[in-house]
């Protein structure tokens, strides 16, 4: 069995964004040299998520309007420890934090529009995703 391990960094200028880090993903997978296996790409931060969808900007656009409507901004009990992103953690909870993905003869096996995206709810400091390749 083979394993590669790298971790992305993240420092978003805005406090919400998706970042699409596919590319990235990909050449971490062609680094590993596994043939077969899976691609495990995890939020290390738990006002941060992964995000598998199409790279078209309305849906982008839809998808955040959606969290906003599901997670506003508003007052949360969470801000009761002197934080004020209540709403961020929600959001990260309906986004989820992980994607397991499959490797196929080398290469990160996604479907027709797949891309995957790195989900900022509380941006503008530095956080970080794992990326963990496994297989043969």
């Amino acid at each position: 069995m083979k394993s590669k391990t790298e971790y992305l960094w993240f420092e978003t200028p805005k406090r919400r964004d998706l970042v699409n880090i596919t590319g990235r993903v990909e050449k971490i997978v062609a680094e590993s040299g596994v043939r077969e296996g899976f691609c495990l790409v995890s939020a290390m931060h738990i006002t941060a998520g992964v995000w598998v969808n199409d790279e078209e900007p309305g849906l982008k656009q839809d998808f955040m309007e959606m969290l906003e409507r599901l997670a506003p901004v508003a007052d949360y009990k969470h801000h009761r420890t002197g934080e004020d992103n209540g709403d961020a953690h929600l959001k990260r909870t309906l986004t989820g934090y992980q994607a397991m993905l499959p490797v196929t003869k080398g290469k990160l096996d996604l479907g027709p529009w797949e891309q995957v995206f790195y989900a900022e709810f509380d941006g503008q400091r530095r956080k970080r995703v794992v990326v963990k390749v496994l297989g043969v």
